[in-house]
């Protein structure tokens, strides 16, 4: 029955009085048993409604630490809410979403226990005396913290700090300005390698120096970074090792032919690539064209592509070119039932992710021989889904719990996963908006 409750705990349509009910029913039980996992699960589904009263999730902060952190992340619990010297990282994690009151992070700049001066080191837009005082700290981590993570000018003058470790912090915060990071790079006590592997905007010469006789792990970091030149590009795309030319490939300003060498021949499951996203119209039209699949299968992950350009991809000859379009909005249901005529299971599970499709699309597609189980799983999430469809996705294991917390799916099943003996679909029911009334009211006595 547990799973159930904490299941409606979440349920959008719940009715006010039954989230009373609930948050009565977990602080009694905390009450009870400070150890209730039961009542800690159920107060952590409550802290993610949207409907909450001030009383209420003021009620949910004070059960515990974790509890206020997540309402105070997800911008539920806001600063007056906060008593900042009982509850500091509370307050302190409503600095770091910027919703903090102006005078508490000087408050903590000088709080006595370092660990929470740690913590508000690394928040964003701390005022200035804030910073200097932790620039000043006698704790050398809070300041390799602040070093690491500060926007602050306070990095210059961190630069010169003689603890290596803050000077290692200074080198990889992308706010430390270039002449103080040049300067690092020829200290001889800082392994820099990896701190540098990030920064944009060093010279040629330093990221070649960086990257020589340097192990795969590091030249695979840098080969990504978008200020390595042409130059350096194509020497790390004839690394070795593959997973150093699949990150070449990953680069935003790889050349077209050096990318396509690269995707050629490689049957990796590439994501959509920087490149191919940062292409012009004209530059996308040449690589639809390309003579070889793999280049225009990249195109088709594009989301964004001219109508006349997916639609051309939507009947491109190879399987796995289709099968990258199928999911791009605007196809329409012609295109999408003709390319499972063509291409069958190989684009089955792709079709039905299609933003687009239709609940009578989505039937056909559970009911296409022979199956696929993705086709159910992606089926099951979709808002176009209707009850025929969602009742054949209950079928999979996977798809089960997906089914069980869809709208769509009728009522009579809703209420029927309640009694199923896996506790996860019998909680994404009780989560079920469309779980009648009735029985919600049954469920809270």
């Amino acid at each position: 029955m547990n799973h159930l409750l904490c299941g409606l705990a979440a349920n959008p349509a719940l009715p006010p009085e039954l989230v009373d009910r609930l948050l009565t029913r977990a602080l009694k039980e905390a009450g009870t048993d400070p150890e209730s996992e039961f009542a800690d699960e159920l107060l952590r589904d409550l802290a993610s409604r949207t409907d909450l009263r001030r009383d209420q999730v003021r009620a949910i902060a004070a059960y515990a630490k974790h509890t206020a952190l997540y309402l105070a992340y997800h911008g539920t619990l806001i600063a007056d809410d906060v008593d900042p010297m009982s509850w500091p990282y509370t307050a302190i994690a409503l600095i770091d979403e910027g919703r903090g009151h102006p005078e508490w992070p000087r408050q903590f700049a000088e709080h006595p226990d370092s660990q929470i001066r740690w913590k508000l080191a690394s928040c964003p837009g701390l005022p200035p005396d804030a910073v200097d005082l932790l620039a000043a700290d006698q704790d050398v981590d809070v300041v390799r913290e602040l070093a690491l993570w500060t926007d602050s000018p306070v990095t210059a003058r961190l630069a010169l700090h003689p603890d290596p470790e803050v000077r290692l912090s200074v080198s990889a915060n992308l706010s430390t300005p270039l002449e103080a990071v040049l300067a690092l790079a020829e200290d001889p006590e800082l392994p820099l390698k990896w701190a540098l592997s990030e920064r944009p905007d060093l010279p040629q010469a330093l990221y070649a120096r960086l990257v020589a006789e340097s192990h795969p792990g590091l030249r695979t970091a840098y080969a990504r970074n978008p200020g390595i030149g042409e130059e350096l590009i194509r020497v790390l795309a004839a690394d070795p090792e593959i997973e150093v030319r699949r990150a070449v490939a990953e680069h935003p300003h790889v050349p077209f032919d050096l990318l396509t060498e690269l995707v050629v021949g490689d049957r990796a499951a590439w994501n959509p690539l920087p490149r191919i996203a940062a292409a012009t119209p004209a530059e996308l039209c040449e690589l639809a064209g390309s003579r070889h699949a793999a280049v225009r299968m990249l195109v088709a992950q594009r989301r964004d592509l001219p109508p006349h350009l997916r639609d051309a991809l939507a009947i491109d000859p190879d399987a796995s070119v289709v099968r990258a379009v199928a999911p791009h909005p605007g196809l329409s249901e012609e295109l999408l039932r003709a390319m499972v005529a063509r291409h069958g299971v190989q684009v089955l599970s792709a079709v039905a992710a299609n933003p687009d499709a239709s609940g009578p699309l989505l039937e056909y597609l559970t009911q296409h021989r022979p199956g696929v189980r993705k086709v159910l799983k992606e089926v099951a999430k979709h808002p176009h889904a209707t009850g025929t469809a969602l009742l054949a996705c209950l079928g999979d294991r996977t798809s089960r719990p997906l089914a069980a917390a869809h709208p769509a799916l009728p009522p009579e099943a809703i209420t029927g996963l309640l009694a199923d003996e896996d506790h996860w679909v019998a909680k994404e029911a009780a989560g079920n908006p469309s779980l009648p009334r009735a029985v919600m009211l049954e469920l809270v006595p």
